[in-house]
């Protein structure tokens, strides 16, 4: 099974299936592709006629869309473990996962994953309102979820998954929320796929710029 990637300094849709594949330690090949315009749109071609990344490979199976392979590996791989067993849980899952997916342009936009770096940005008033139905959205479910340990729901699942680019995001530009809501990011921040993932995209050299963003934060 293969799984193609881009730069992992700058490529939040390509965290999303990587950080499920290693967490549940499925032994996959990761092919990373440069973001670089130069030939961009060929090298993403040879894998995904949307001409986008993340890809799984998977024999002759070819599946495209950070959701759609996340799922395919729940079912082919892990009996559905990847979602909360109980089907109420399941759904209130299912349910922030498609918002994510599907929502949150202005933080998208304004505050791209830039893993090494820490900026000052001043907020726009679209973006603290993503920023603030994040916020409720961990402070509830880690209310909700605590007794079942640390994740969103208690245990890990995909929705970690797609949240976990927003906790780089929010470190980067040292975005301010609830207690609950920080000790959640922290966690992630901490966990032992997320720091690798961090490591690999210090090592990078390759600069987008436009993922660039923000002023520089100076450490005394």
């Amino acid at each position: 099974m293969k799984l193609v990637i881009a730069n992992k300094n700058y490529s939040s849709w390509s965290l999303r299936p990587w950080l499920l594949l290693s967490t549940f330690e499925i032994e996959f090949e990761e092919i990373k592709l440069s973001l670089l315009p130069l030939g961009l749109s060929d090298r993403l071609g040879q894998y995904s006629p949307t001409k986008k990344v993340p890809v799984l490979i998977d024999g002759e199976l070819t599946v495209f869309d950070s959701l759609a392979i996340c799922e395919y590996i729940s079912e082919q791989y892990l009996n559905g473990l990847a979602w909360p067993k109980d089907i109420n849980v399941r759904a209130e899952a299912r349910s922030i996962c498609a918002e994510m997916h599907s929502g949150f342009f202005a933080l998208r936009g304004k505050l791209p994953m830039n893993c090494r770096a820490k900026r000052n940005i001043e907020l726009t008033e679209d973006v603290k309102l993503d920023i603030a139905r994040i916020d409720d959205i961990w402070f509830g479910c880690r209310t909700k979820y605590s007794k079942l340990g640390p994740w969103l729901f208690g245990e890990f699942s995909i929705a970690d998954c797609f949240f976990a680019p927003v906790a780089l995001r929010f470190s980067t530009y040292q975005v301010s929320m609830s207690d609950i809501s920080s000790a959640y990011m922290n966690f992630v921040l901490g966990s032992q796929y997320i720091v690798r993932w961090i490591e690999d995209a210090t090592r990078e050299v390759e600069i987008i710029l436009p993922g660039e963003v923000g002023d520089e934060v100076k450490f005394k």
